[in-house]
């Protein structure tokens, strides 16, 4: 038989009715729902729920920083988890929201990072122990993180030491998505050197960052990734805040100096980062955290019982 033969596709005589199977899927999920987690890394004052409350045009979580000169700091890196339900055109999605307070903000930051990457473990190791149950869950309750903000702050010189290695911890167990916070606070130019700086300090540094390639990416998502890793880390400005500019409202910013519109992407590149996390990666997030960095947690564990099972 030859090649062509083999590779033929027999054709349909009269309709069947399997193409209809997208819209079946589609119909059990808008019943389900969808869930995504969002970690937020960065020292206080970077403005990381005000971003949070932005990207998902909602106000979602409070500030945790120190808002009175005599409220204490934080000693400790704390994790506060924060689930909100929010649905947009009969899509219904579960959004859970970790947050870091204390991260970066002591005087000695060693081994910081430690109680985050922790967390991250704890919830593949938690999905794990379900996943591993004789009478398991028809739907599982996902905790896994799919996506962490990396917030960096706007000093326009470079990374910090205690950046540069909790990228590299982070980036061996979770999507990193950098972004330089208040980047309003830079000149373009400032904005355009720093972000250059920091993407030849993490080539140098060899730090992975999401999206990573896959083969099953056609050009179509190759030029599109590619888009999105020329534009990380993004330089972005959030607000809760509605302004007028031309009679139009937006989300912004005024100052004596004039506005700072976050969906103008002359301002920032707030509109890109949205589109990123919602409209185009939000899908390939969720599936990347369960067949990349689950699926190594998972094998090291389920190969660490086998081992201790054989002695």
């Amino acid at each position: 038989m030859s090649v062509e033969a083999e590779n033929s596709q027999p054709v349909l005589q009269s309709y069947v009715g399997f193409d209809s199977i997208t819209s079946q899927i589609e119909k059990k999920l808008l019943k389900r729902g969808f869930q995504f987690n969002v970690m937020v890394v960065g020292q206080s004052g970077l403005g990381k729920s005000t971003l949070i409350n932005t990207i998902f045009a909602s106000h979602l979580i409070d500030s945790k920083g120190r808002t009175q000169p005599d409220e204490p700091s934080r000693q400790t890196v704390e994790i506060h988890s924060f689930t909100e339900t929010i649905v947009e055109n009969g899509v219904k999605l579960r959004l859970n929201i970790v947050d870091t307070p204390g991260y970066g903000d002591q005087v000695n930051n060693e081994n910081c990072w430690e109680p985050i990457i922790k967390y991250i473990k704890d919830q593949h190791s938690s999905f794990l122990r379900k996943e591993l149950t004789a009478m398991r869950d028809r739907y599982i309750q996902d905790t896994r993180i799919h996506c962490c903000l990396f917030f960096i702050s706007p000093t326009g010189h470079s990374l910090k030491p205690i950046d540069i290695v909790v990228l590299k911890k982070l980036t061996e167990v979770v999507n990193v998505v950098p972004v330089i916070a208040k980047s309003d606070s830079l000149t373009i130019d400032e904005r355009i050197a720093f972000k250059h700086r920091i993407k030849e300090e993490m080539a140098f540094h060899n730090i992975k960052l999401y999206p990573y390639a896959s083969d099953e990416d056609d050009e179509q998502d190759n030029a599109l990734n590619e888009s999105i890793q020329d534009l990380i880390p993004f330089a972005v400005v959030g607000s809760e805040q509605t302004i007028v500019v031309d009679g139009k409202t937006v989300r912004g910013r005024q100052n004596r100096w004039g506005v700072i519109n976050v969906e103008n992407e002359n301002h920032c590149e707030f509109i890109h980062l949205r589109n990123f996390l919602t409209r185009t990666h939000l899908q390939d997030l969720i599936e990347t955290t369960s067949m990349i960095h689950y699926e190594s947690f998972r094998s090291k564990q389920l190969l660490a019982l086998k081992e201790s099972g054989q002695h």
